[in-house]
């Protein structure tokens, strides 16, 4: 940990800086935590927005673009939040200055689009943080080891900070975001979701990987690993600077921390999945690996996986993943149809995943009876299931989303939590 000054990540998401009025309301904050004697980095996202503009110039230009040019296109939202703030803060007396990814450098493996870090070199960091110049980072990217530009997935910013934080050994990686900590589930959706004080790594690691935006699931996984502690808290908030022991927004903790374990912490959904289905596939050994190594290879994650037997010694294969693999997972599924044999392969667009999640489950049964009984009781088909040890996840068609969250949240006793 740093010595008598606290060392701080500051981490603004998209909302935060959308528009340059808020880009010197973030200044302004940086500035109290400077002013009150903390050691400060900024990590910045791009502005609201601005990713989804240049993911879509690329997908209007081919579904199946190259990666390395979608990394050099979309990495420079952040370039230019950074350089901004730095502007911003500048014009306040603060000394700042703007890193890309590569000039840190933060180094990640050759997996464009959605790279993992390797490593990231802080002496350069710690260096002008000690000459009292405040480094604004542009999240969500680094370099691959060919030397090109790499981004590290949506999201990705949350992923750069906790990695900023490790680096510098800083005592707390603030992520301000547009609402004021973590909630039961999506306020926006729920009106009787609340705020959770405490959640434990554990729990928001799996709400993360099921579709909560609050938080990256590799931000969550390494903070875990490297012990960095995260507030999760507004930036829309007034009032005085957020210092050690004043902490309004919603903490990562350790299990051990946490008094009470609800049966249910939370409910996530995530509409970015698509459905595909393998039909009449010889039942044979190794078909899994036949369809899902080519999948693996060209880096399409896979999530909920159904395999059905049917009795004429044909099998059906279904899976989910992300809409935005989707044209690829095609395209991979087509060029092995000839190896597989497979006689149809069907895609569903239109689904929604929901998950509960809790520690509590691990001593407690009848979690998934309550979810399978409240979804039955409002005529909701259940498309797939997945467990693990603290959550159970469902599929089900996009339009009940809203129904499912909502009639899930109060039959887990979380509207008056």
């Amino acid at each position: 940990m740093s010595g008598s000054a606290p060392r701080i990540v500051m981490k603004f998401g998209g909302t935060s800086v959308g528009d340059l009025d808020r880009i010197r309301a973030v200044a302004e904050r940086v500035k109290m935590q400077k002013d009150a004697g903390c050691d400060v980095l900024v990590v910045v996202s791009a502005m609201a927005g601005e990713t989804n503009r240049l993911v879509g110039y690329c997908q209007s230009l081919s579904p199946l673009h190259d990666p390395k040019e979608y990394d050099s296109i979309v990495a420079t939202g952040e370039q230019v939040t950074s350089g901004l703030l730095a502007i911003a803060l500048q014009t306040l007396g603060v000394p700042a200055r703007s890193f890309a990814g590569w000039q840190v450098p933060i180094q990640t493996d050759s997996a464009h689009g959605k790279a993992s870090l390797d490593r990231i070199d802080g002496e350069r960091l710690l260096g002008t943080m000690a000459e009292g110049i405040v480094p604004v980072v542009a999240g969500f990217q680094g370099v691959a080891p060919d030397g090109r530009v790499s981004t590290l997935g949506r999201g990705g910013s949350d992923t750069s900070a906790v990695a900023l934080a490790a680096a510098i050994q800083a005592d707390r990686c603030d992520i301000y975001t547009d609402v004021d900590g973590i909630y039961t589930t999506d306020p926006r959706i729920v009106a009787k979701a609340r705020k959770l004080d405490r959640i434990t790594y554990e729990e928001m690691l799996e709400l993360a990987s099921v579709g909560a935006k609050v938080l990256q699931t590799r931000s969550v996984a390494l903070a875990m690993r490297q012990g960095v502690r995260v507030q999760v808290l507004s930036s829309f908030e007034d009032g005085p600077a957020v210092m050690e022991g004043q902490l309004p927004g919603s903490l990562v903790v350790d299990e051990d921390e946490i008094v009470e374990k609800k049966l249910v912490t939370g409910i996530a959904y995530s509409r970015d999945e698509a459905k595909l289905s393998v039909r009449r596939i010889p039942d044979r050994p190794g078909i899994a690996a036949a369809i899902f190594g080519p999948l693996s290879e060209a880096n399409v994650n896979v999530d909920m996986i159904v395999q059905s037997t049917g009795a004429d010694g044909t099998t059906n294969m279904t899976f989910t993943t992300s809409k935005t693999d989707l044209p690829r997972a095609i395209d991979v599924l087509d060029s092995v149809r000839e190896a597989v044999q497979y006689e149809e392969l069907q895609t569903d667009p239109d689904i929604v995943k929901i998950s509960v999640v809790g520690t509590g489950m691990r001593s407690h049964a009848g979690v998934a009876s309550i979810m399978f009984r409240t979804l039955s009781e409002r005529s909701i088909n259940i498309q797939a299931i997945s467990t693990s040890e603290i959550k159970v996840s469902v599929l089900v068609a996009a339009e009940y989303a809203e129904l499912a969250v909502g009639a899930l949240h109060t039959a887990y006793g979380l509207d008056n939590v």
